[in-house]
């Protein structure tokens, strides 16, 4: 049987599922020239249709003329050809394709970055752009070639060197107003793209920007809210991947939020004998397999292996090779669904019970003396009425549990049956237990009176407190331990203010050495100090126990120890420094309701599998590797994201494509075992204009900052930074080699542009207001809290609201952020560092 959950309210345009779409999915669709999609893309740059410094000319590639197909349930042979248009585009006049499309912009997160990117365990010794093992080494690049190492002293501003190294001649014919403007790209791509229905039945189609609002209608392929591409059209030899230089990834949010106008995934259940999967590959049923020899067997599109049809699966083919059951069932007309997972995909082969949140509150000095003890307890009062619950539940079946902590730890029973609850303290953390198990976690609903009672009581309890050392391991080592004890995944609140100097396992000194910073030792200011915290990420991981740090430190902390548990445990990392209510507050307060309300699941493990010729190679996130394939992740929430790395192993078929399947064993907040599957079919060429006019800025960007963030941990800054630069220089080296005219030479168009948006820098927005920012009622105030608004409703954390009054010394703050222009310590403008890539870019060619 096949069970759906009621759909929610659709797109007007949308079809009811169980019904054929209104463009018939297996038909032929009649596409708009294939130049259209590069001219759309770079318009908003003033590149091409005029005798300026900034247009490129792009040779047609043979394969472009071929006529496009949807996505169909045909054998993978029969799939399609590239598809180079953007969905109700028109033919342009402009008769040459324009460059590689414009770097998106960092305004809205890239997708799936909540916060800076974060390593998993699993390390190879080099990261996958091949940073250089000594500084001035020669630098490979993302598949092994040799790149040109970066000039000594040759970048400015926060790069070695500085202006003086800029100077040199100004570039005829350069004009500012023709410099890219991203603002312009995504403003452009809002007006043309924004308000319409993104249909994934045409393979290799590149999606909107991540700053356009769209609706998405599954109709074969995941949407790009769950699975993004920084090309759409991989290169089909490993030749051509290592001449091109982009990288090849995927960034995979399995738990993205979906919109309420678009459709939720549907749950397949298969009853006891579990999903059907690949006998060889072990992909799991998709709208890429192929029936064949009526219906008693099915070719996997993955691996071609050919699958008896179990019988009660068996359904007859229509006159198209098609199953005449092909739009009721999920798995396999749509690119995302789930499957209910049966005993074998659970642990001890018993069904989980649901997850417990654990809300561990430092009671130190500092937190009780600048009030976020009170503002904690009266928070939980009402946040916890929100926790997570099933659709349609009316309570949620997540169970909570208290422990407050300075050198000791505190466990509260809080029974419903109590009338008061009781306090049991731990002082022996060196060997770390729960002292009760019937009490300490309970239903919320059950025990309000017992909880709230609990909540009021702990200010008071500890207002006179003079005890300012902490220990932190053991906090960790606590919770997990509770989890096991009650036989449950869960996640762990930690309320925490300074470096754990308390002695007691994980102790920590503080080693901040500003002398470092600049120098070769710079990157053991982030390595994490292992030990006790590596095998509390194992814990953790094997418990399905997930840990969400908030800091709230007057001082030197060690993030870089403190924050590897969350960082492996598909956490998250909160600091609020020099903490103060009325300041902070409604940051602290935003955040954590997000943090407990958000949807999420537990004890997950993915794994990505892939059609012959590529494989998954490397994998970026919150995450924990024990072997080379399998992602586990203590929780998965609507903000993580995995970034993984393929690289070939075979020759890619054009005619076929590529395959991708992201496949996430979880277990909900009800206690269920659930598989969720994600579905990607992309274009393959052997034309590098086919691979460049098909790739995804905002990927790209989400790839590389992921990937310098690991590198970070075992390269200079200043060597991370020059890579980079590199790595861009020599992808847009080789574009302009293979695809641009010899007139495009003198160019500068090709340039990766990163840019702040209002002034947001991720953490706090940066407003110029005479005194206060008060909500007024004329149009000049709606309009600024318009602003402010639509900003944090882009990021997953809060931001902090600073006011700066013109000529006040805050202003330069403000004006540090200002990154088009020159830095104030000499850093270079946004025109200057074109220019110097410009000059990269030529100095490669020549």
């Amino acid at each position: 049987p096949v069970s759906f959950p009621p759909p929610v309210a659709s797109a007007p345009s949308m079809s009811p599922y169980g019904q054929p779409p209104q463009s018939a999915f297996h038909s032929m669709a009649q596409a708009p020239p294939p130049t259209q999609q590069l001219t759309n893309q770079m318009s908003a740059m003033n590149i091409g249709g005029y005798d300026g410094l900034f247009y490129t000319h792009v040779p047609q590639s043979p394969s472009s003329s071929a006529a496009p197909q949807q996505y169909q349930t045909s054998p993978p042979l029969a799939m399609g050809h590239p598809l180079l248009f953007l969905p109700g585009q028109q033919p342009s006049s402009l008769g040459s394709p324009p460059p590689m499309a414009t770097m998106g912009s960092m305004a809205a997160p890239p997708m799936g970055m909540s916060g800076p990117p974060r390593p998993g365990v699993h390390q190879p010794p080099l990261g996958p752009q091949g940073y250089p093992q000594q500084p001035g080494s020669p630098i490979s690049g993302p598949y092994g070639a040799q790149m040109a190492g970066p000039q000594s002293g040759a970048f400015p501003g926060g790069f070695p060197g500085g202006p003086a190294q800029m100077a040199g001649p100004p570039q005829k014919k350069l004009d500012p107003d023709s410099i890219p403007s991203t603002t312009q790209v995504i403003e452009d791509d809002q007006a043309k793209r924004g308000g319409q229905v993104y249909v994934t039945n045409i393979r290799g189609q590149v999606p909107p920007l991540v700053t356009t609002d769209f609706t998405v209608q599954d109709q074969g392929n995941a949407s790009p809210r769950f699975m993004r591409c920084t090309t759409y059209s991989f290169p089909s030899t490993a030749d051509l991947a290592k001449q091109c230089k982009v990288p090849l990834a995927a960034i995979i949010k399995p738990f993205a939020t979906v919109p309420k106008n678009e459709t939720p995934l549907y749950i397949v259940n298969h009853g006891e004998t579990g999903p059907i999967r690949c006998n060889r590959c072990k992909a799991y049923m998709c709208p890429y397999m192929q029936f064949i020899d009526g219906g008693r067997r099915y070719q996997c599109g993955f691996c071609s292996c050919v699958n008896e049809v179990p019988v009660q699966y068996f359904q007859h083919l229509d006159h198209m090779g098609r199953r005449m059951d092909l739009y009721e069932r999920p798995e396999l007309s749509l690119g995302s669904y789930e499957f209910i997972a049966t005993l074998d995909y659970c642990k001890n082969n018993k069904p989980p019970n649901p997850p417990a949140y654990i809300f561990m509150i430092d009671v130190s000095y500092n937190n009780i003396k600048s009030g976020l003890v009170k503002l904690i307890c009266e928070e939980l009062k009402t946040l916890l009425d929100r926790l997570p619950k099933e659709e349609g539940a009316e309570t949620s079946p997540i169970k909570v549990g208290f422990v407050t902590y300075n050198k000791i730890l505190h466990f509260y029973n809080v029974k419903s049956a109590l009338a008061q609850p009781q306090m049991m303290v731990v002082s022996d953390v060196a060997e770390m237990f729960v002292p009760l198990l019937d009490g300490f976690l309970v239903n919320f609903q059950e025990s309000r009176a017992v909880v709230n009672n609990l909540l009021d009581q702990i200010p008071d309890m500890f207002a006179d407190t003079n005890e300012s050392e902490t220990v932190f391991a053991p906090v960790i080592q606590a919770g997990v331990e509770a989890l096991k004890a009650a036989e449950c995944s869960g996640k762990l609140f930690i309320f925490h203010s300074s470096i754990p100097t308390a002695e007691a396992p994980g102790k920590l000194k503080n080693r901040d050495d500003r002398k470092l910073v600049g120098t070769e030792k710079e990157k053991t200011l982030f390595q994490p100090q292992r030990g006790v915290y590596e095998q509390l990420t194992k814990d953790c991981v094997a418990q399905g126990c997930c840990v969400d740090l908030f800091l709230f430190p007057n001082q030197f902390v060690d993030i870089a120890t403190m924050g590897d548990v969350p960082s492996h445990t598909s956490g998250s990392i909160y600091k609020y420094s020099n903490f103060q209510v009325e300041v902070n507050g409604p940051q602290f307060v935003s955040d954590l309701r997000r943090d407990v309300e958000k949807s999420i699941g537990f004890d997950a493990i993915m794994r990505v599998r892939t059609g012959t010729g590529f494989r998954a190679t490397d994998f970026f996130g919150a995450i924990y590797m024990n072997n080379t394939t399998d992602v586990e992740m203590a929780a998965v929430d609507c903000d993580k994201a995995v970034t993984v790395e393929f690289k070939h192993d075979d020759t890619l078929s054009e005619e076929s494509g590529a395959v991708m399947q992201c496949a996430l064993l979880y277990t909900t907040i009800g206690g269920q075992r659930r598989l969720r599957i994600h579905n990607l079919s992309l274009n393959c060429s052997s034309q590098l204009s086919e691979l460049y006019k098909s790739c995804e800025t905002d990927a790209l960007i989400n790839f590389f900052a992921k990937s310098a963030y690991r590198a970070m941990l075992t390269q200079p800054l200043k060597t991370v930074r020059e890579i980079l630069v590199n790595q861009m220089a020599h992808m847009l080296a080789c574009y302009r080699k293979s695809c641009a005219s010899p007139s495009a030479a003198s160019q500068v168009s090709d340039t990766l542009h990163i840019h702040v948006h209002i002034n947001d820098n991720s953490s706090v927005i940066i407003v110029f207001q005479q005194m206060s920012l008060p909500v007024l009622d004329n149009a000049h105030s709606r309009k600024i809290h318009s602003i402010i608004s639509s900003i944090s409703q882009q990021r997953a954390t809060s931001m902090k609201l600073l006011i700066v009054k013109q000529k006040d010394q805050s202003e330069m703050l403000f004006r540090q952020h200002l990154v088009e222009d020159k830095g104030l310590h000499g850093g270079a403008s946004y025109m200057d560092f074109l220019c110097y890539v410009h000059r990269e870019i030529r100095q490669l060619l020549t």
